[in-house]
């Protein structure tokens, strides 16, 4: 129970934080998303977006995505920051990515999930929900399950995009 370390950013860390190779990932309200050295709290690099990251980064094959409040969704390279692509939404990306088979499936508060090319940031397909989307996709067998503020969970195929079924919460997920 022993404090190890600790890194201040300059405002509020509403994202949650991933672990890989010995980095420690995360964003900030600050507008910045960080790599610190796991063992010692040192920073290796920060990137700077255009407004507060409340999303969560995630790490898959050397590449950092993370969405932000400036409506982008970021890849950048987990070892130097550099940002590789970036690809914009029509509003707020709070919603974690979720990296599966080479692609990112992410969701925005313009109210539609999106399939991005891992590699390239091209659009795959996009898929519209009734609301914001900031609940973070998960794919299993083929589907992409998603919640969105619309009262609904969505199952899409996560190939095509097209909708599955859908399900009424009687609240905004």
């Amino acid at each position: 129970g022993d404090l190890i370390w600790q890194y201040e950013t300059d405002d509020g860390v509403y994202s949650s934080p991933t672990v890989a190779g010995g980095v420690v990932y995360v964003g900030s309200w600050d507008h910045y998303v960080y790599a610190l050295n796991a063992g010692t709290g040192d920073l290796l690099w920060r990137y700077g977006t255009g407004y507060g990251v409340w999303s969560s980064p995630i790490v898959a094959d050397g590449v950092v995505y993370v969405g932000s409040d400036d409506h982008y969704v970021y890849a950048l390279d987990a070892g130097t920051g550099d940002l590789l692509w970036s690809y914009e939404t029509g509003h707020w990306v709070e919603s974690s990515p979720t990296v599966e088979g080479g692609v990112v499936y992410v969701g925005s508060d313009d109210h539609y999930v999106y399939a991005l090319d891992a590699e390239t940031g091209d659009l795959l397909w996009s898929y519209e929900t009734g609301d914001d989307v900031r609940s973070s996709p998960i794919v299993a067998n083929g589907v992409v399950y998603v919640g969105s503020w619309d009262y609904y969970v969505y199952a899409l195929d996560a190939e095509t995009g097209n909708l599955l079924w859908r399900y009424e919460t009687g609240a905004g997920v």
